[in-house]
C-alpha cells in the first residue's frame, strides 16, 4: 500500500488540475511581506526579553544570529521543496512526498504547535504592549483581565497567578479570524501596509537608540553561567537560539502559501531570503540596542522594548510611544498571519483526508476555508486568554525545529528516491547544507529544557491517537482515491 504522495499529485493539486485548490494571487512583495508579518513580532517585541533575563543576556544578538545561521541552512532546503512541490502545507507536504503518511502527520501535528501556538504568544506580547500603553494614559485595565491564570518561572515551575484570562489577547485573536474571514486579498493588503510601518519604527529604534546605549550594560557579554544548564554561559546562548528560534518561523509561512503563489517556482525562492535577510538585520540591531540601553535582568517583561526605552525617558520619548503605536499595530499582522498559516496546515491536512473535510471546504464568495478560519481562532484565543508567554514560546520553538530538521533531512531522501525530479531551485553543497541545518536543528532542540520536550511528547502521543482513531482509516491515499475524488464542494 502506498504512503507517500507522488511529485505529480502535489504538482497537480496546486496547478488546480485534481480540483479543490487555493487561488493564486500574491506575487514577491506580498508573499515577502507576509514571511517579515509572520516573522517580525513576538520574537523581537517579547522573547527578546525574556531570553536576555533568562539565556544569554546582551548575548542574546549572538542568539539571533546563530538562529538565524540554521534557518539559513534550512531555509535553502525549504526553497528547494517549496519550488517543487508548490503546494499549501509546508513541511508537512513536503514530509508526505519524501517519508510517507504516518511522518507527515506528525510534522503537521507538530505545526500545530507552531502555527497555533505562534497566534497565541503574539497575541500575549499585545496584550502586554497594549496594557502598558494604557496604564501610561491613565487608563489601566484590571489586573486581573490582562494575565494568565497560569505563571512559568525561569526554572520552568508553574503556578497559580490569581488572574482570570488575559481579555486583550482573546480579543485580538477573535478580530484578526473576521479579517480573515474577508479573503485573502483583503489581509495581504492590510498586512503589507502593517509591515511597512512596522519595518520602518524598528529601524528608527535602532538608529536613534543607539546614541543613548551604555556600553556598560554589556559587559559582560556573555554572563557567566549561573551553575545549571541553559542559565547564561554559552550553554545559555545556544538555549537562547533555541527558543527564539520561533522568530523565524515566518520562513515556513512563506512556503505555507506556496499554493497561492504566481509563478512559485522563482517567487517563492527570492522571498524566502528577502525575509531572512530583513528580519536578521532588524533582530540583531534591535537586541543590541536595548540591552545598551538597560540592565538586561530587567528585560524580563511582556514589553522589553517599551521597558527599555523608558529607561533614558525624555530623549527618546518619542520614539518610545512609535514603537508602542507599532507594537499594537504590528503585532495584530503577525497574528494575522500565524493564523492563516494554521488555517493553510489544516486545509492541506483535510484535503488528504486526515481530518474532517469541513476543514478544507472553500466559501464561494471569497474562496475562504471558513470552518478551519473560525476553528483556529477558537482554540487560538483559548490558549492567549489561559496559558503563560514563556511556556507558550518554548513550545512553539520546538514544534518549529522539528518541522525545519524534518525538512532538512527531506531533501537528503529526495534526492535518493527522486533524483530526476526537475528541481527549479536546488540546494546547494547537498549533502552538507541539509546535515548542518539537520544538525543545527537538532542541537537548539536537545538544549531546550526536559519539560519542554516532555509536553511535545505528550503532544506526539495524542496527535498519534487521533491519527489512528481518524486519519488512518480516512485517509484518501490509503483509499487508492485521487487527492479530490471525496472532496467537498465550495459552499
Amino acid at each position: 500500500m502506498r504512503s507517500r504522495k507522488s511529485i505529480e499529485a502535489c504538482v497537480a493539486e496546486g496547478s488546480g488540475s485534481a480540483g479543490l485548490h487555493l487561488k493564486r494571487s500574491l506575487g514577491v512583495v506580498g508573499l515577502t511581506a507576509f514571511g517579515v508579518g509572520s516573522t517580525v513580532g513576538a520574537g523581537i517585541f517579547s522573547l527578546t526579553g525574556v531570553v536576555a533575563a533568562h539565556q544569554a543576556g546582551p548575548a542574546v544578538a549572538l542568539a539571533f544570529v546563530l538562529a538565524s545561521v540554521t534557518c539559513f541552512f534550512a531555509g535553502l532546503c525549504y526553497a528547494e521543496f517549496a519550488a517543487l512541490v508548490p503546494i499549501a502545507g509546508s513541511a508537512y507536504s513536503y514530509a508526505y512526498v519524501t517519508f510517507g503518511e504516518l511522518v507527515a502527520w506528525m510534522v503537521g501535528w507538530s505545526l500545530v504547535l507552531e502555527w497555533l501556538f505562534s497566534a497565541s504568544v503574539v497575541a500575549i506580547s499585545w496584550s502586554g504592549y497594549v496594557s502598558a500603553l494604557l496604564r501610561d494614559a491613565g487608563h489601566a485595565l484590571p489586573a486581573p483581565l490582562t494575565a494568565s491564570p497560569l505563571a512559568m518561572d525561569a526554572h520552568g515551575q508553574l503556578s497559580w497567578t490569581g488572574a482570570g484570562f488575559d481579555a486583550p489577547a482573546v480579543a485580538v485573536v477573535v478580530v484578526c479570524t473576521l479579517v480573515l474571514l474577508l479573503g485573502m486579498r483583503t489581509s495581504a493588503t492590510v498586512n503589507t501596509l502593517i509591515v511597512i510601518a512596522k519595518v520602518a519604527v524598528l529601524a528608527t529604534v535602532v538608529a536613534v537608540g543607539a546614541r543613548y546605549v551604555q556600553p556598560e550594560n554589556w559587559q559582560p557579554f556573555v554572563p557567566p553561567n549561573s551553575g545549571r544548564f541553559g542559565e547564561f554561559g554559552w550553554s545559555g546562548l545556544i538555549r537562547g537560539a533555541g527558543i527564539l528560534f520561533f522568530a523565524y518561523l515566518g520562513f515556513d509561512g512563506v512556503s505555507t502559501l506556496a499554493e497561492e503563489a504566481r509563478d512559485p517556482q522563482r517567487v517563492l525562492p527570492r522571498s524566502l531570503f528577502a525575509t531572512l535577510l530583513i528580519c536578521t538585520v532588524l533582530y540583531v540591531g534591535v537586541s543590541l540596542v536595548i540591552t545598551g540601553l538597560t540592565d538586561y535582568r530587567k528585560l524580563a517583561v511582556a514589553d522589553p522594548l517599551y521597558a527599555a526605552l523608558a529607561e533614558v525617558r525624555g530623549p527618546l520619548h518619542l520614539v518610545q510611544s512609535l514603537v508602542s503605536a507599532v507594537a499594537v499595530v504590528g503585532l495584530i499582522s503577525v497574528v494575522l498571519t500565524c493564523l492563516i498559516g494554521q488555517i493553510r496546515i489544516f486545509f492541506a491536512m483535510a484535503r488528504d483526508g486526515l481530518l474532517p473535510p469541513g476543514l478544507c471546504r472553500l466559501s464561494s464568495a471569497r474562496q475562504t476555508p471558513v470552518v478551519a478560519s473560525l476553528m483556529t481562532g477558537a482554540a487560538a484565543a483559548l490558549i492567549a486568554g489561559l496559558v503563560p508567554l514563556a511556556l507558550v514560546g518554548e513550545l512553539v520553538s520546538i514544534g518549529t525545529l522539528l518541522a525545519f530538521a524534518v525538512v532538512c533531512a527531506g531533501v537528503l531522501v529526495l534526492r535518493r528516491i527522486a533524483p530526476d525530479a526537475p528541481r527549479p531551485f536546488r540546494t546547494p553543497w547537498v549533502p552538507l547544507i541539509p546535515t548542518l541545518g539537520l544538525l543545527s536543528c537538532c542541537t537548539m532542540m536537545l538544549s531546550l529544557p526536559g519539560d519542554t520536550w516532555i509536553r511535545l511528547l505528550v503532544w506526539l502521543v495524542v496527535g498519534t491517537a487521533v491519527y489512528l482513531a481518524y486519519g488512518r482509516s480516512h485517509s484518501r491515499l490509503r483509499a487508492g482515491s485521487g487527492p479530490h475524488d471525496r472532496a467537498p464542494h465550495s459552499g
